[in-house]
């Protein structure tokens, strides 16, 4: 099944959105709770699974939502479909501060492999499966375990990262490591793999966890400068440690919290 042929753009820096612009028929399919607005001619309507062509009968569907419930995503997804005569725009908003990516998956060999939590909508026909780690070195210490998403189609894919978002294209042979929370998704061409880091004093005391992950190429790869993650245990570490605004740029921070009842 061809995905169908969308047009968008992106608007904001920080806090981005990606606004579709769906010709008569046309759909996108959504992530649940990724909605922000829509046109009057806009019908939204929940399916079980991607709405991609891997089968008519209940059994399709149903193994089609099985894939995103190992996953970690739920059992349904949300199409918007242009009912009207003329062109309609639904607008999807990222979850946390970052970069929205536009992935051509017919430039990027049909398929691309991304963590869990990074999608966020498709055009209607790109299909949503899940990728097994084969090593079990990538699928203990890999930072995404032994499933990550995969994006397969010729239409247009939306990836959400956090912070800052670089592209690299690594050529035949070429290495890169990253924090293994580091990585949005790759091209399927690009071998995955952890490495430990070497040195006792560096891997107990440099604060950089003790794996990073290994990329070699060829093929392409998307790196953000903010995990949730990373960004989640900030925010913990401030709520529990500096409570209220009073301690902000004393000498004591947080330790005067130590003193309170």
């Amino acid at each position: 099944m061809s995905a169908h042929e969308i047009d968008y753009r992106i608007i904001g820096e920080e806090m981005q959105c990606v606004e579709i612009q769906l010709d008569q028929r046309e759909s996108v399919v959504a992530e649940a709770g990724s909605f922000m607005m829509m046109d009057q001619d806009i019908r939204m309507e929940t399916i079980f699974g991607d709405g991609s062509n891997q089968g008519s009968g209940l059994m399709g569907k149903l193994m089609g939502a099985g894939k995103r419930l190992i996953t970690g995503e739920g059992l349904f997804m949300t199409v918007f479909t242009n009912e009207g005569y003329q062109r309609q725009s639904v607008t999807f908003a990222s979850p946390y501060p970052g970069k929205i990516i536009p992935m051509d998956l017919s430039m990027l060999g049909g398929k691309i492999i991304c963590q869990k939590d990074s999608f966020l909508c498709a055009a209607k026909g790109v299909s949503l499966g899940i990728e097994f780690q084969r090593r079990l070195g990538t699928g203990f210490f890999g930072g995404e375990g032994f499933i990550m998403q995969k994006l397969e189609g010729d239409g247009l894919a939306f990836v959400h990262s956090g912070g800052l978002v670089l592209e690299r294209t690594l050529a035949p042979g070429e290495m890169l490591r990253l924090d293994t929370g580091c990585l949005v998704a790759m091209t399927a061409s690009v071998d995955y793999n952890i490495e430990m880091v070497k040195g006792v004093k560096t891997a107990l005391f440099g604060g950089e966890g003790l794996f990073f992950a290994t990329l070699r190429g060829p093929g392409k790869v998307w790196v953000q400068s903010l995990p949730f993650s990373r960004l989640a245990d900030r925010v913990l570490s401030s709520a529990r440690y500096g409570r209220g605004s009073k301690d902000e740029g004393s000498v004591l921070g947080g330790l005067g919290n130590l003193f309170e009842r």
